[in-house]
């Protein structure tokens, strides 16, 4: 039953969700620290695509894998990674200039929630999804077909100024949002309560890896937090920097 073993898998909630539609979550270890944040897209309650960080590939797939195992041995598991890729087109014009390029009616698509279709004849998902605190779609197509999607959008798109850009300008935006990075600010040493990502987490459900070790440090209280802060005067505060307080360190920029 793949809908229990995604429900077993992470700490969200996935019973409530309608086929196409997609929802964010942490994936945690026995100890309710974090492996991975990721997405799930439901196609249908036997059917599920996990979108994991392309850093964690291969170390999500064995805790997956593993879970699995122990889990049901009729659970079936494909890395599609290398079959795959995506684009991010983000932005308040981002519906506009893709509507050119598909049949798919983009304003029917709803945030969080996602189609599958064609764009210029290739097949896609269209997900209304991002990681920028803009509106905007990602779109997942087979590798071949990438450079051909993306100069398409940029030729296209130049009524509505489209331009390429890199990692340092998509870190500000979800900066700006205050949207989690794996590796910056969680890792397996923190847990979802103590990176401000409770709401991830949902208690009331049957059971899920790590439920134990966090309804114990909900009980006990959180001793680590991660919060916001506001620059007073002119500077950068750059990762690992040391925030003090009457000369005494009480935390760290991530």
């Amino acid at each position: 039953d793949a809908l229990a073993f995604i429900q077993r898998l992470i700490t969200n909630d996935t019973t409530h969700l309608s086929n196409n539609q997609a929802l964010y979550t942490p994936m945690c270890n026995i100890k309710g620290t974090i492996i991975d944040d990721l997405l799930v897209y439901k196609f249908s309650d036997q059917h599920f695509m996990l979108v994991i960080n392309a850093s964690n590939i291969e170390k999500d797939y064995r805790w997956i894998e593993g879970v699995a195992r122990k889990f049901n041995k009729d659970i079936i598991l494909k890395n599609i990674s290398d079959e795959t890729s995506l684009l991010a087109l983000q932005g308040p014009k981002a519906e506009e200039a893709l509507q050119k390029l598909t049949n798919l009616d983009l304003s029917q698509i709803k945030h969080y929630w996602f189609k599958e279709g064609k764009i210029e004849g290739i097949q896609t998902i269209v997900s209304r999804t991002g990681y920028t605190g803009e509106d905007g779609f990602e779109i997942y197509i087979k590798p071949e077909y990438a450079s051909k999607i993306w100069n398409r959008l940029l030729e296209i798109g130049k009524e509505e100024e489209i331009k390429p850009i890199g990692l340092g300008a998509r870190d500000t935006l979800r900066l700006e949002c205050a949207m989690l990075l794996y590796g910056n600010d969680m890792d397996e040493t923190k847990t979802p309560l103590e990176t401000n990502i409770a709401w991830t987490v949902k208690f009331d459900k049957e059971d899920f890896i790590g439920k134990e070790a966090l309804l114990k440090q909900k009980e006990e209280g959180i001793k680590q937090r991660l919060v916001g802060f506001v620059l007073l005067e002119r500077g950068i505060p750059r990762h690992n920097y040391p925030i003090l307080k009457d000369k005494e360190r009480i935390g760290t920029v991530t």
